[in-house]
């Protein structure tokens, strides 16, 4: 609440304008044990476009979250891994993780 009254800007709104999509938080917490290949990645995120993979990673890159290394071969490869800020997220997400897998074991009672 002190941010949000210091800098007229609610902290919880930001973040879910960098994260708050469909697809964000599960392409950031595939990238958490390490870099993975572009197509290799997309193929994790079950039931992604192509389109919405190729959008969602972009967003992601220019919010520094994700960092993209290309390797100068042909055919090109291209491989993404979590940022220092990208990393900062882990807990949240792995809680959010968390929280779904015991609402799924209730639902199963």
């Amino acid at each position: 609440m002190e941010a949000e009254k210091s800098c007229g800007v609610c902290p919880l709104a930001e973040t879910m304008e960098v994260i708050g999509s469909k697809w964000k938080p599960l392409i950031l917490f595939h990238l958490r044990e390490g870099a993975e290949r572009s197509g290799i990645l997309q193929r994790r995120v079950k039931g992604i476009t192509n389109k919405m993979f190729t959008q969602s990673i972009r967003e992601l890159e220019a919010d520094g979250l994700v960092a993209r290394k290309v390797y100068p071969v042909v055919p090109p490869k291209v491989e993404y891994m979590l940022s220092a800020r990208g990393k900062s997220l882990l807990p949240i997400l792995e809680q959010l993780d968390q929280w779904g897998r015991e609402v799924l074991l209730a639902e199963q009672v």
